[in-house]
């Protein structure tokens, strides 16, 4: 039974990324807008002149204000112009490995907390679904940590100069590039901020579905299990998703796609540093860059999720 949760789970994640990629292309492209400006600013500190510690500090000069920056649909066009249609798959098989990696070991791990944690008649409180979603998110992070800086920097690549574009073949490329040009341990760059993401997702995704599936069905009775409510409790979970998460999103894109010139120190020195010049440069409404295309795709991406979930389950019931 256990690992028939991981399959259903897994193949349900692997059809929702890969139906849902272009979306999360443009979201990761609209999280990276205005990164120049905030990795090259420098923690900001009073500054005396002359020897004398008594000296009154400089002022230093405001920012010039930043320049409005595209939308999705803006965002779509530019991608479109500047790498075709297949532009918007760029990074699809990392989204494969992640997949098969973060989501199938979530959303197992979740269904056997489920399994061993419900109450007589087969209900769950909501703070154990909780408790069960992040540590589930927790784990499935720390497996698919590697896929997931890999996708990053396969999907921001096409914004780069063509000069300094990594121009990663394939996600098997990609991560064995990384591990020698960079180190192993560097595969596993941003991991506190990918798991941070992945328990605030995962306790709000799956329960959030659960609560909203199970309060329409005694509303309306077991009958109602069908796809109206299967749609109705994912669209509402990847909304509560998107929300929680989209801060955390924001910053875990910028470290892990950061490049480091040798001899030149990072642009982050971690994931407050990269929060603390975000905010500074850009404003703290820089945290909810993308908000639009995150709930666009995770609309789209929780709904095909449980929808598919629902119906692999079905399938293979009696196995």
């Amino acid at each position: 039974m256990g690992l028939k949760g991981f399959v259903e789970g897994g193949i349900a994640a692997i059809v929702a990324g890969c139906s849902t990629h272009p979306l999360d292309l443009i979201k990761v492209r609209m999280q990276l807008q205005g990164e120049s400006a905030s990795a090259a600013l420098r923690p900001t500190v009073p500054v005396y002149g002359g020897a004398s510690a008594s000296a009154a500090p400089q002022q230093i000069p405001p920012f010039p204000p930043l320049p409005r920056r595209p939308g999705p649909v803006a965002v779509c066009g530019q991608i479109l112009r500047a790498e075709g249609p297949v532009g918007l798959f760029s990074g699809v098989s990392a989204t494969v490995l992640r997949q098969s990696l973060y989501s199938t070991t979530r959303m197992g791990l979740y269904d056997m907390f489920k399994t061993r944690w419900s109450e007589e008649g087969g209900t769950l409180p909501l703070h154990r679904k909780v408790a069960a979603g992040l540590i589930s998110g927790a784990i499935g992070a720390a497996v698919g940590n590697p896929a997931d800086v890999a996708m990053v920097r396969m999907q921001a690549d096409g914004r780069l100069p063509p000069e300094q574009r990594r121009n990663y073949r394939s996600v098997v490329d990609a991560v064995g590039r990384m591990a020698r040009e960079e180190g192993v341990g560097k595969l596993w760059r941003g991991a506190g901020l990918t798991v941070n993401r992945a328990m605030i997702v995962t306790a709000a995704q799956l329960a959030t579905y659960d609560q909203a599936k199970e309060a329409i069905l005694r509303r309306r009775g077991p009958k109602a299990d069908g796809l109206g409510t299967h749609v109705a409790a994912s669209f509402t979970a990847g909304l509560v998703a998107a929300a929680a998460s989209n801060p955390v999103d924001v910053i875990k894109t910028r470290v892990m796609n950061m490049k480091v010139e040798e001899g030149a120190p990072p642009p982050y020195a971690g994931a407050l540093d990269c929060a603390v010049k975000t905010a500074r440069t850009e404003g703290v409404a820089a945290f909810y860059k993308g908000f639009v295309p995150t709930v666009i795709r995770q609309g789209p991406f929780t709904v095909i999720l449980f929808v598919t979930l629902e119906q692999v389950r079905k399938l293979l019931k009696d196995f």
